[in-house]
């Protein structure tokens, strides 16, 4: 229940970003993982309708029934330069509402705030751009350069039916672009007492693995040494424990060095670990960017409390350097031992993209008009993006989704988290930040 001092703000008092985004929100298209989602089409259909209105010519791909993408093409001044695509997801992961102070799906405006799963992964995002492109058309005005504009399905699953699939199936969409915008970067941080901003210059891969564990089936009252359970549980507390290595990136290195000259210090005399933490609620995401993670997500074992089984199973989310992913599973099958059988869901590259360059000056640019002196910091991201599919067309992918956040924000802990919610402020800042930059880039 929202509290007594809630403040509610009309629907007809929000701007269209965040009307957009509401809509988004109050659209359930929960991607359980495995083949299991609610389905995009209905958001696809709402998007679709708003570039349709712009004069654009979107087109709908579903390559599963309800597993709907959609890409629209808009033309922009300079035909000389390259293409940008311009990309966001509509899936977003489950949520529980007893979890929640509020519905997840109401996509509730209190305290300033647009509450709702995918209010910050990633719906802000794609009212953004559906907004930052509207200011322009309506202006009779065009993007720098022509933009790809694309809403994938399926991203929180690894794109098996969304951005993999178009790149695989349709490569054509994206003919003529070299780079690439999407999630999770832009957003303010404060370093030494002053606001900065995270462009995202490249991601971890991902390895999502299976261990299976097999033993014996048997009563469970009988004395049995060859236990599944017991063999994976030890697997699993011994992979979990371990504590991987700082290992430092050309990214994370320019990173630690920009916070450590924020803060007056020499990065040479101060532990990486320690820099990070300086970032605040942002540290959550860095300190995991200067290491591997191997993080046991699910256990299935059994089917009756007086029957071992013959099997037991375990899912672990793996996240490595760039570059990284062979040496890392060798290693992983050293700790689990012979004994456990290490299966592959799913694996993607790492990505690590140029921190300097004409696109880094356009997004500084960019910031600088709207928040005067706040310098902009790469950084490695610790998760995943749809520019993992896209970089295998040779398309360059960055993480740009501008919000300037309020201080005492934690906000990388609202992604997959409880109680998702961005500010109705920053989501405007964004939308005028994104179209700046594609009048100026």
């Amino acid at each position: 229940m929202a509290p007594s001092s809630a403040i509610h703000q009309p629907a007809d008092e929000l701007d269209e970003t965040a009307r957009i985004a509401r809509d988004l929100i109050r659209i359930d298209t929960t991607n359980y993982g495995e083949g299991r989602a609610e389905g995009e089409r209905e958001a696809a259909e709402y998007v679709e309708a708003e570039l349709a209105a712009l004069g654009l010519a979107p087109a709908l791909f579903e390559p599963e029934p309800r597993r709907t993408s959609v890409v629209a093409r808009v033309p922009g001044r300079n035909a000389e330069k390259p293409a940008l695509v311009l990309h966001g997801h509509l899936d977003v992961v489950p949520a529980d509402p007893r979890n929640w102070s509020v519905d997840p799906f109401a996509g509730e405006i209190r305290d300033g705030m647009l509450w709702g799963r995918g209010a910050v992964d990633m719906k802000d995002m794609d009212a953004m751009m559906l907004t930052a492109l509207g200011d322009i058309l309506r202006a009779g005005a065009q993007p720098e350069r022509e933009v790809v504009v694309a809403f994938f399905a399926d991203e929180e699953a690894g794109g098996g039916v969304g951005a993999s699939w178009l790149v695989d199936h349709h490569p054509e969409l994206f003919a003529g672009a070299t780079e690439a915008i999407s999630e999770v970067g832009g957003y303010s941080v404060m370093v030494g007492g002053r606001r900065a901003y995270l462009l995202q210059t490249g991601e971890k891969s991902l390895l999502w693995v299976r261990l299976v564990a097999r033993g014996v089936a048997a009563h469970g009252s009988r004395l049995i040494g060859d236990n599944a359970v017991t063999k994976l549980a030890e697997a699993i507390a011994r992979l979990g424990r371990t504590e991987w290595p700082v290992h430092l990136t050309d990214t994370t290195r320019e990173l630690l060095g920009a916070i450590a000259g924020a803060l007056g210090v020499d990065p040479r005399h101060v532990a990486p670990d320690e820099l990070a933490l300086a970032t605040g609620s942002a540290s959550g995401f860095i300190t995991a960017t200067l290491r591997t993670t191997t993080n046991p997500t699910g256990l299935t074992a059994g089917y009756k409390h007086n029957v071992i089984p013959d099997h037991a199973e375990a899912l672990v989310d793996i996240r490595t350097l760039p570059g990284q992913e062979d040496a890392v599973l060798e290693e992983v099958r050293e700790i689990i031992g012979e004994e456990i059988e290490l299966q592959f869901v799913h694996r993607d590259v790492g990505l690590e993209s140029p921190t300097r360059g004409p696109l880094v000056d356009a997004v500084t640019r960019a910031l600088a008009a709207h928040d005067p002196g706040a310098p902009v910091f790469p950084y490695l991201l610790s998760g995943g993006t749809d520019n993992k599919s896209l970089s295998r067309l040779g398309i360059t992918g960055y993480g740009f989704a501008p919000l300037r956040l309020p201080d005492d924000l934690d906000f990388p802990a609202m992604f997959h988290g409880v109680d998702e919610r961005v500010p109705l402020d920053a989501l405007s800042f964004g939308s005028r930040v994104l179209r700046d930059l594609l009048l100026d880039y």
